[in-house]
């Protein structure tokens, strides 16, 4: 009984954050598309990106209370440790949903949490009032192999160079998750790096160039950097060496991960070559250097050597004060509007309603 108890607690861990990041999401969705309808008579448009970001930064900000104060995760940063705002793009390995949260780790510490935006796969788009939304604030959904449309994604990025909008773009240059229980995947990643005259890659997949080159390319003039990171979750090895599958988000907010290593390199534009071909070979060699941390992090003989980058590293703490306000604000708001019996009507319909005119849209538009 006492056993059973204890993992009915356990599983419950995730339960409360779950609640808490899904609840708000009308709340959060039905502010912003007040503002966005005022917006609309205001011809200042900077002032409606603004505080749009302010928005998604406050949102952002109450999910990160629960990915970093809640859990109590260590997160360990190593190499380039860029302090300030700059317009970037963020290319990282790509082993779990979780991979998602890291790049608002990193954003926060610059105080750009609000500017972070990401290339995502199609299917995505078709995610209940999130999917319109995140084409809204700037994401760019792309599908895979010949059906990418070069075109749209650049004609939507020069758009946003135009209208000076801040930039945090996060690619994930592999197209899909690096999972060892998928090993076919792999296999045939493994493959095409062979037969193209590249080099195998162990703890990452060959990655594909497009959707890198297209957002280098259509703000080359407007980026101050490239962030290139490698993410490590610390206990993703089994008793025999062998890679185990990283934590989903539910595992992660169940605290199955104690420790996130990080590492960056800052890479200046003029270090990269411009033409998709030599892009292709530089951003191979990129992961090359991820695979060899990877294989340094995860494969290391050396105990001491093992379950680190090397180099210096610094262990990095988030505030309350970067996450708490905001838990309180949208939690709050949600609170309210479900004590009333009008409050719960529009939540409800926000729910119903915004995701079906978000459907519709994002198969029109996005």
């Amino acid at each position: 009984m006492l056993l059973s108890l204890v993992l009915h607690t356990y599983s419950m861990r995730y339960v409360l954050p779950a609640a808490v990041m899904m609840g708000t999401a009308p709340t959060y969705i039905l502010a912003w598309a007040s503002w966005r309808l005022l917006a609309a008579l205001c011809p200042a448009s900077r002032l409606y990106r603004e505080l749009d970001d302010r928005l998604y930064a406050i949102y952002q900000s109450m999910v990160l209370f629960f990915f970093e104060n809640y859990t109590g995760v260590q997160i360990i940063l190593y190499g380039d440790l860029p302090k300030n705002k700059e317009n970037v793009i963020y290319l990282s390995n790509h082993q779990c949903t979780v991979d998602w949260i890291v790049a608002d780790i990193l954003a926060v510490r610059q105080n750009a949490l609000g500017h972070v935006r990401y290339v995502l796969k199609d299917g995505l788009k078709w995610l209940p009032l999130y999917g319109w939304y995140f084409s809204q604030h700037g994401g760019i959904y792309v599908k895979r192999s010949a059906k990418f449309n070069e075109k749209e994604m650049k004609n939507k990025l020069q758009t946003q160079v135009k209208a000076g909008t801040p930039m945090y773009l996060v690619i994930f240059p592999e197209g899909t998750r690096y999972n060892p229980e998928l090993p076919k995947v792999i296999a045939d990643s493994q493959s095409f790096a062979s037969k193209a005259g590249l080099s195998v890659l162990k703890h990452v997949l060959t990655p594909r160039v497009k959707a890198t080159h297209v957002a280098i390319d259509s703000m080359k003039n407007y980026l101050d950097a490239v962030y290139d990171v490698t993410v490590a979750y610390e206990g993703t090895v089994d008793h025999k060496g062998q890679r185990k599958i990283a934590p989903s988000m539910t595992e992660f907010l169940c605290k199955e991960c104690p420790k996130v290593h990080i590492h960056i390199d800052r890479i200046d534009l003029k270090d990269i070559p411009e033409e998709q071909i030599y892009m292709k070979r530089w951003l191979h060699e990129r992961f090359e250097i991820k695979d060899k941390l990877l294989i340094e992090f995860y494969d290391a003989k050396d105990s001491e050597r093992r379950n680190r980058f090397p180099g210096k590293c610094v262990h990095s703490k988030l505030s309350l004060k970067k996450t708490l306000p905001s838990l309180l604000f949208l939690g709050g708001l949600t609170a309210s509007m479900l004590l009333t019996e009008a409050g719960r009507k529009l939540y409800v319909r926000t729910w119903i309603y915004g995701t079906l005119i978000g459907c519709l849209w994002v198969s029109i538009k996005a």
